[in-house]
């Protein structure tokens, strides 16, 4: 008690160098939660608009399809095994799909493309397909009055094919049981833009993809989107207990280059702040050092009069704590309407970030307690760390020499 005491009273004596390092350290604070928040923010948005868009949180295949795709490798698709799925906990929604190659013609143009065969009302709640559609409408699994069924183009393949909205479009294939598949459907609307992940998609409804590959009863994938994308891990391993005969692939191991070079620009950027938080607590340090060579006759008083070593150096740490409280206080209070401001609006950025095909138009924070809370911790370290050389120096300050100096 006695040692807060005389800690608060140097604080308060020395009032301009206190100003000066509460606002070094609070500047450093509240740039540490800003970039906190912005990294996370935009990293989480990244994500969700990442997974949403074609790969959702967790994929389901047979075996080995992930890496070696072969039409033949189907999961039997049945009531019962998509509600044993959508009972683990976790899982929101889930969307089967079916995917080919094809060689797709209009008129006397051609271009190869991936057929997808999707269910159109589970694939509305698992990605952003229905959002995608800027063309034409969403199609359905009925059969139009001229008896062709519907099927949605990317715009690569518009693009290529100089197809429109009502055109017919020729798909030729190879079917599961090795037979030739080939069928005219009429175009209803066209996805995406030319640069997007679905470019050189052919979207088709899952019964009809079914029926054009021979695949009848069979998928390829299920996509599935999870209530809370913080709970992949988990639901992933209680998805592999359930379906032991089944390959789980979270998000992070289907789209793996992207996750990686995430990964790896989040650990630059984490570097990039720590060095300037360091760059902030070297003035920090340099503004404690010199709080010690101007007290130096006051240790050797308090060395004097008995005091021992480690309650000087313990003394500065107390001091410095304090300021680094003080600075975390006023901190959290200028900080927190700036990271909500930016949680809530986000910046607009001049020029969108093309990320694995997609475009992000905006810089998003996060408001949670981690972003105030790690940069805390990490102020709170730097405090103690840069408390430590000035207490050595005044623990070991000679009294004769102290009481000498001016």
């Amino acid at each position: 008690m006695l040692l807060l005491k005389l800690a608060f009273r140097n604080i308060l004596r020395q009032r301009r160098r206190t100003i000066l390092t509460v606002l070094s350290m609070t500047g450093g604070y509240i740039l540490c939660c800003l970039s906190f928040s912005l990294t996370e923010g935009s990293y989480k948005n990244v994500i969700r608009i990442f997974t949403m868009d074609h790969t959702g949180h967790i994929q389901i295949h047979r075996d080995d399809y992930l890496q070696r795709p072969k039409v033949f490798k189907g999961i039997d698709d049945t009531p019962q095994q998509r509600q044993e799925i959508l009972s683990q906990p976790g899982v929101h929604s889930i969307a089967p799909r079916v995917f080919a190659p094809a060689l797709a013609y209009a008129g006397t143009r051609n271009t190869p493309v991936q057929i997808v065969g999707i269910e159109p009302q589970l694939e509305k709640t698992t990605s952003r397909l229905f959002d995608k559609v800027n063309q034409g409408q969403y199609f359905d699994v009925n059969l139009n009055a001229d008896g062709y069924y519907s099927a949605m183009l990317g715009m690569g393949v518009a693009e290529s094919l100089q197809i429109k909205i009502g055109d017919e479009l020729i798909l030729i294939s190879q079917g599961a049981d090795g037979s030739i598949a080939n069928d005219i459907y009429i175009v209803t609307a066209l996805v995406g833009t030319r640069n997007s992940w679905d470019r050189n998609k052919v979207y088709l409804p899952l019964s009809v993809a079914q029926e054009f590959l021979s695949f009848y009863g069979k998928v390829h994938q299920y996509s599935l989107l999870l209530a809370d994308e913080s709970a992949v891990d988990s639901t992933t391993q209680s998805l592999t207990t359930a379906l032991p005969t089944l390959t789980i692939n979270p998000w992070m191991q289907v789209e793996a280059t992207f996750y990686n070079s995430m990964e790896a620009d989040k650990r630059g950027n984490r570097f990039t702040l720590l060095i300037i938080v360091f760059i902030v607590f070297i003035g920090v340090l340099n503004t404690v050092l010199m709080s010690v060579l101007e007290r130096t006759r006051e240790f050797g008083v308090l060395k004097a009069i008995g005091s021992r070593p480690g309650t000087i150096a313990g003394l500065i740490l107390i001091e410095t704590m304090m300021l680094a409280v003080m600075s975390l206080l006023v901190g959290v209070v200028i900080a927190a309407p700036i990271i909500a401001w930016f949680a809530l609006r986000g910046i607009a950025l001049p020029d969108p970030i093309d990320m694995g095909g997609i475009e992000f138009g905006f810089m998003t924070g996060e408001f949670s307690v981690g972003v105030f809370a790690w940069p805390m911790l990490l102020i709170m370290a730097f405090a103690i760390a840069v408390s430590i050389p000035p207490g050595i120096r005044a623990a070991r300050v000679s009294p004769t020499r102290a009481m000498g100096s001016f």
